[in-house]
């Protein structure tokens, strides 16, 4: 097997971090995160064989907080890069090959979230890479969402909207790439952490390897005590305890409306839906009012996805490094 890239993708509060740290202690693989070259930089700046066109791009990189931690050589990567093909993807791996020889390792991979929408590219530009795709319970996953951040735009309305385009694209990458697409269930890893990594190096072509456990790869996460939304734990530990935790989080009304609009690709992945019982004036509210509101709140999730689509995604300037000499 030539082994190529390794991406992680998924939607926030996923488990995406998790695989992110396993793989990161794996001696041959230098894993980055939150770049999201594909998000931000892919056909952003028109034509990149242009050189006043890469120029723009490359100083955008540069000027991105979360490609700086990566230590980047913009000399380097600008010398290199007339030295071959002038695409996007190129330019990202010569990114991500500086850091993976930085590591002493002999293969890159990167985890940034929403990966999927991008997967005919990443895998015409390297036909050789390896795509896991996290999936969670929509319920666990929005409960972990709002008690990480309190409050979520959108609500449970955007969020059962953003996990169904999700399982949407996984089936469908899973169906156009088998061989080098895998869905992997949260609660399946962290059950079965050692099994389930087995599984994974296989699928990547690596030997399995006990230090991936340690997740001494990825120190930021550990020292974090990992990426619980529920409490630190102890570095290296992976605990099933949120499984189910969003019976304690949301309400009657939210599991009701996930349920509403997602069991059948929720039992697709092995997520039985709950009883939810209302009293009468509980259910007359749902029926009126919560109901209706998530449901447009869906609607206006996925009319804002496509307006992103199609003007794109640039870097928030709240991301960005101020310009040499501005005020």
């Amino acid at each position: 097997m030539n082994k190529g890239p390794i991406f992680i993708a998924g939607l926030e509060r996923s488990g995406t971090s998790l695989i992110y740290a396993l793989l990161a202690s794996h001696a041959n693989i230098a894993m980055t995160r939150r770049t999201n070259l594909w998000t931000h930089f892919y056909n952003q700046y028109g034509d990149i064989s242009d050189p006043a066109n890469f120029e723009r791009c490359l100083s955008m990189m540069m000027r991105y907080k979360r490609l700086l931690v990566l230590e980047p050589d913009p000399e380097a990567l600008r010398q290199e890069y007339w030295q071959g093909e002038t695409t996007y993807a190129r330019l990202f791996a010569l990114l991500e090959e500086q850091y993976a020889r930085r590591m002493g390792k002999p293969r890159w991979g990167d985890k940034s979230l929403n990966t999927e929408r991008y997967a005919d590219p990443i895998f015409d530009a390297y036909p050789n890479a390896r795509m896991i795709h996290m999936m969670r319970d929509p319920r666990d996953r929005y409960a972990s969402v709002i008690t990480r951040w309190k409050v979520r735009r959108g609500g449970v309305g955007a969020g059962t909207a953003m996990w169904l385009e999700s399982v949407k694209l996984a089936r469908r990458n899973q169906q156009r790439y088998p061989d080098r697409y895998m869905i992997l269930r949260y609660e399946t890893l962290a059950l079965q952490p050692e099994e389930t990594l087995q599984t994974i190096c296989d699928f990547i072509g690596e030997p399995y390897s006990p230090d991936m456990l340690t997740m001494e790869g990825a120190p930021t996460f550990l020292d974090k005590g990992g990426n619980s939304s529920y409490g630190s734990r102890k570095p290296g530990v992976i605990s099933p305890d949120s499984i189910g935790r969003y019976r304690r989080v949301l309400s009657k009304g939210e599991i009701a409306f996930v349920q509403s609009r997602a069991t059948p690709e929720m039992l697709a992945f092995d997520y039985q839906p709950d009883p939810v019982t209302f009293e009468a004036k509980e259910r007359m509210r749902y029926m009126l009012a919560q109901w209706p509101l998530n449901a447009a709140r869906m609607v206006a999730w996925r009319a804002m996805e496509a307006a992103q689509d199609r003007m794109g995604r640039p870097v928030p300037s709240y991301r960005l490094v101020p310009e040499a000499g501005a005020a």
